[in-house]
């Protein structure tokens, strides 16, 4: 059996669970290659025989067949392009528990620059979280130790450990001269709540962090809470998608259907170009026809672009923030003999319009640049495009898309951005200005037609 997966090019210290695809397994009858094809693997695999054995009998230190024939595995994933890897029995076996919801760690995403490990997201209510780390946060030690040399793998295995263990990491904030600084945290087991919501005056405020099992179900209670608590006071609703990196696609399909009473929301091709799947809405709107306005960043990506595209597209939600992530690529997890599995990116997924976002991403009708609050130099984000072996884009923009194209890259900002939702949000505020501005024009009474003013002269 196989499973899809749709998300961000980021490892997490609470390994944020896979999260299958809704696609097509690959075929079971692959077409029997030309005799010349035959030829050339043969050779190849000849050549592949040739290191093996050179490598096991002449390498300065004894290696296993295991140990060789797993890291020329991960050599020939890794190469592809940043999301597709070879799971081992712990990888695949731990995958296999978060995807129930819990998970241990400190709760960051992370990413690996330069040797070291760059934070791309704390996740709400973790250690991380409370402990203060910020997008763009460098960490240079672990518990003492350098984190440089390395692999991202590694690191994330060091920083993981038993609940209630304490670790030590060192962080380096904004500019290179700025002096680092330790932090102190305690490991926990990081449940999953993707989705929370509250009143922001007569707006519905429902932040979504992740795609999981959980979304869904999350999202149908916050708007019914929402709707109960302000009742016809309720004017539109904010859905929050700011630094969420993804997850399973049927629960980003899901979650814009509850938006949705009709149109395409998003689909599949594969290798061919040919479409391999096709998620249609189907009727009822689940927010009753309100104004909706879509909050996006560069740490949006994946299936949270999936459902900022389909709402765009269909002219259902007004995009606001700042360019995002640009992932339009859907991973396959396929089991392999002894627990072990193989992630490979298989599919390019395209919004309504027929667009690909990968490498682009998606561009907010309303460009709003969040609130600086300290006076720390902060590093750019980096985007889909900036990871090695990226996938190109193959269907570049004949015209320009709803919002202003981004523009060139600003230099670094002199502060760290607010947390989402926080007081200090301003994005947050922009969009419940906007929906109250929207509320209070359709409110406006109907004006007669003027009438011709008549002037009159002496003669």
């Amino acid at each position: 059996m196989t499973q899809k997966f749709a998300y961000a090019a980021f490892m997490s210290l609470v390994l944020m669970a896979p999260l299958p695809v809704l696609a097509q397994p690959p075929s079971a009858s692959p077409a029997k290659a030309s005799p010349a094809r035959d030829s050339v693997d043969e050779r190849a695999l000849n050549l592949f025989s040739e290191v093996f054995e050179r490598v096991r009998g002449q390498y300065v230190e004894k290696m296993t067949d295991e140990q060789l024939v797993k890291a020329a595995i991960e050599g020939m994933l890794t190469s592809l392009d940043p999301h597709s890897s070879f799971l081992d029995t712990a990888d695949f076996t731990e995958m296999q528990v978060q995807t129930r919801g819990e998970f241990g760690g400190l709760g960051i995403e992370v990413t690996l620059e330069n040797g070291y490990v760059k934070v791309i997201s704390p996740i709400d209510d973790t250690p991380a979280a409370r402990a203060g780390f910020q997008s763009g946060d460098l960490i240079t030690q672990i518990d003492g130790e350098p984190v440089q040399g390395l692999s991202l793998k590694q690191a994330v295995e060091r920083m993981r450990g038993p609940v209630g263990q304490p670790i030590k990491v060192m962080v380096r904030r904004g500019v290179a001269e700025t002096a680092p600084f330790e932090v102190n945290l305690t490991r926990e087991v990081i449940k999953s709540q993707p989705v929370k919501s509250r009143a922001e005056g007569d707006v519905g405020y429902i932040r979504i962090t992740g795609f999981s099992r959980q979304t869904q179900p999350g999202l149908e209670k916050a708007v019914q809470t929402l709707q109960q608590q302000l009742g016809n006071r309720l004017i539109g609703y904010v859905v929050d998608l700011r630094n969420n990196p993804g997850g399973l696609l049927d629960q980003a399909v899901s979650v814009a259907d509850s938006f949705l009473d009709k149109g395409n929301i998003v689909s599949t091709r594969g290798r061919d170009g040919v479409e391999t799947q096709r998620f249609d809405a189907t009727a009822g709107d689940l927010t009753k026809g309100l104004p909706i306005v879509v909050l996006v960043n560069g740490g949006s990506a994946s299936a949270s672009e999936i459902v900022a595209g389909a709402l765009q597209d269909q002219h259902r939600a007004v995009l606001m923030g700042t360019q995002t992530f640009g992932k339009g690529s859907v991973q396959t997890i396929m089991p392999l003999p002894d627990q072990k599995a193989m992630k490979i990116t298989t599919a390019r997924y395209y919004t309504p319009s027929g667009r690909s976002i990968q490498a682009l991403g998606v561009t907010p009708d309303i460009t709003v640049e969040q609130a600086k609050l300290e006076q720390v130099a902060q590093a750019p984000g980096r985007k889909e495009s900036d990871l090695r072996g990226a996938l190109s884009n193959d269907t570049p923009p004949k015209d320009a898309p709803r919002g202003q194209p981004p523009a060139a890259a600003p230099a670094p900002a002199p502060a760290a951005p607010a947390v989402p939702g926080s007081a200090e949000d301003y994005q947050l505020r922009r969009a419940v200005d906007l929906l109250v501005g929207t509320s209070l024009f359709r409110q406006l009474p109907a004006q007669p037609p003027a009438q011709p003013r008549i002037t009159k002269t002496a003669g």
